[in-house]
C-alpha cells in the first residue's frame, strides 16, 4: 500500500475528482444531500453516512488506478457494480420502486431495509478488494506500451 503514497499529484487529483463524482452520484438520488429533485420517505440510518463516504473514497482511489501513467500504461474502468450496491444500500427502502412493487411497503420495511446494511458492507468490501488488487498488480507487473516504430524494427531484424 506504500505504492499509493508515491502517486503523482495528477493521480491524486483524479482520485479526488472521482470520489466527488461518485459521492454526488449516490447522494443526490438517495437524497442524502437535500435537493429539490428527490425526497426521502424515511430518514437515513446511522450507517448510511460511513458507507456513502467509504464508497466514495474507495471508488475515487480505484478510478485513479486506471489513469494513464507516464510510461503509457492504461486500462478500462470497472467499478460500477460496487457503486450500484452502495446506491441500493443507502437509498430509502420506500423510494425504491422495484422493491415496493415486488414486496409492498410493509415488505420493503420488513425485508429490504434489514438487507441494506449488508449491501453497503458488500459494496465497501468489493471496492477495498478491487483497490488492493489494482495496486498489487500495478506494483508487481507494470505494463508499458512500446512505440510502434520500435516494434516494427524488432520484426524486421
Amino acid at each position: 500500500m506504500r505504492h499509493i503514497l508515491r502517486w503523482p499529484a495528477r493521480r491524486w487529483r483524479i482520485a479526488t475528482a472521482g470520489a466527488l463524482v461518485v459521492a454526488l452520484a449516490i447522494a443526490v438520488p438517495t437524497a442524502l444531500l437535500p435537493n429539490p429533485m428527490f425526497t426521502r420517505m424515511t430518514p437515513p440510518a446511522w450507517w448510511t453516512w460511513p458507507v456513502w463516504l467509504a464508497t466514495s473514497v474507495l471508488a475515487g482511489l480505484v478510478l485513479a488506478t486506471y489513469m494513464k501513467t507516464p510510461d503509457g500504461a492504461a486500462a478500462g474502468v470497472r467499478v460500477g457494480g460496487s457503486g450500484v450496491l452502495s446506491l441500493l444500500a443507502v437509498g430509502c427502502p420506500l423510494c425504491n420502486k422495484v422493491v415496493v412493487s415486488a414486496l409492498g411497503t410493509a415488505g420493503a420495511m420488513q425485508w429490504w431495509a434489514p438487507l441494506q446494511p449488508l449491501l453497503g458492507l458488500g459494496s465497501v468490501v468489493l471496492l477495498a478488494w478491487s483497490l488492493r488488487t489494482r495496486i498489487r498488480t500495478d506494483e508487481s507487473c507494470p505494463t508499458r506500451i512500446v512505440p510502434t516504430a520500435a516494434v516494427a524494427a524488432d520484426r524486421w531484424e
